[in-house]
This record gives structure tokens, C-alpha cells and sequence, in this order.
């Protein structure tokens, strides 16, 4: 079984995400300059810790594209040869659909990512694809999962998708690869697509006995 949260939610991390948007798109002052301060905070700390860097370009990269990728054809598989067919698919479509929307939106929307940071990509950054990715895999875990779970292993599962997702996406600041929005705009891309492809996903009912 799949869970299903109520629709509302992608429905709103959907419209969230347009109006994040617009600002980022047009360098609306007051968000350009809290995304500068917070990016600027982020090069004095790692400045002075160059092996907390060194660690972090090591770990964000977990939720790169590739790792994502092979976790997500390997989770498919595996559910697929466990007779799981519903939940095959529903891996396989968020797989799929994540990159391909992130890497669109790069392709198409132009905010260029923090200058001279820890790291170097020269592609746009809105939204954020390794938090894409990372929150993703981690609502994908969520929902299949929790009708399996009880109370307490629900709230663990839970609890360790989340610090998996903020964690990705922290990184990606930390490391001056993304602007604080281009990770907003990752955790919502990822609470629009999950939900939706958990409902285009259609479980067969069981068979009826005589």
C-alpha cells in the first residue's frame, strides 16, 4: 500500500513554489538581499572550517543525481519482483519525474547560483536538485511506509526522512552551490511531485473470493 496525504498539500507546496518563483526570478530586493546575508554568513563560517567543507562536498553528494537515480531503478526493481506493482511504479515514476522537472526549470529559468563557492556548477540553480532528489527519496520512504508502521515506528521514520531532507539541503547552502530559495523551491518541488505521483498511482484491489 501506498499512503496518501490529503491533496491539499501538494496542491498548496504547488502554489507555494510559483509564488517563491516569481521573486527569485525578477531579484526582488528584500528576498535577494536575505538570500546574500545568509549565503555571506555561510563563506565566513565554512572560511575557517575547511575540513567541515571538505566533509560536506563528500556527503551532499548522496543525493547528486546519479546516486538518486540507481537508489530509485534498484527500490523499483526490488518492489516489482516482491509482486509490489503499484508501489514499483510509483518509485519509478518519482525517479523519473524529479530530475526531469528540476533539470527543466534549469534549463529554462535563469538565477545564477552564489559566486566563488565551495563548490563550482555553472548551471542555474532554481530549484535546488540535490534537495530535490533528497526530499524526494525521503517522502517516497515516508509513504510507503507508513500504512506498514505503527505509531512509534511511524514517527521514526518520520523523523529521520525529514533531518535526511533539511540536511541535503543545508549542505547545498553551506557549500554555496544553491541560495537559500533554490533549496525552498527543491523541498517544494518535492512535496508537490511525491503526493501527486503517490495519486496517479492506481493499487489493485483484491480479489474477491466466491
Amino acid at each position: 500500500m501506498i499512503a496518501r496525504p490529503p491533496l491539499l498539500l501538494p496542491l498548496l507546496a504547488l502554489t507555494a513554489l510559483l509564488v517563491l518563483a516569481v521573486p527569485v526570478l525578477t531579484d526582488w530586493a528584500p528576498l535577494d538581499r536575505a538570500d546574500r546575508a545568509l549565503s555571506e554568513a555561510f563563506r565566513g563560517y565554512g572560511d575557517h572550517r575547511p575540513g567541515l567543507v571538505s566533509a560536506l562536498r563528500i556527503l551532499t553528494d548522496v543525493a547528486a543525481t546519479v546516486p538518486f537515480l540507481v537508489a530509485g531503478a534498484v527500490a523499483a526493481l526490488a518492489l516489482l519482483v516482491r509482486g509490489r506493482r503499484a508501489a514499483a511504479a510509483f518509485c519509478a515514476v518519482v525517479t523519473v519525474a524529479v530530475p526531469v522537472l528540476w533539470g527543466l526549470a534549469h534549463w529554462l529559468l535563469h538565477n545564477p547560483r552564489p559566486l566563488d563557492g565551495f563548490v563550482t556548477v555553472t548551471s542555474n540553480g532554481f530549484p535546488s536538485g540535490h534537495t530535490s532528489n533528497a526530499a524526494a527519496a525521503a517522502l517516497v520512504v515516508v509513504l510507503l511506509a507508513w500504512p506498514r508502521l505503527a505509531r512509534t515506528g511511524r514517527l521514526v521514520v518520520v523523523t529521520a526522512a525529514t533531518a535526511f531532507a533539511v540536511f541535503v539541503g543545508l549542505t547545498r547552502v553551506a557549500l554555496l552551490a544553491h541560495w537559500p530559495t533554490d533549496v525552498l523551491g527543491g523541498w517544494l518541488l518535492a512535496l508537490t511531485v511525491v503526493p501527486l505521483a503517490a495519486y496517479a498511482v492506481r493499487e489493485r484491489a483484491p480479489a474477491r473470493s466466491d
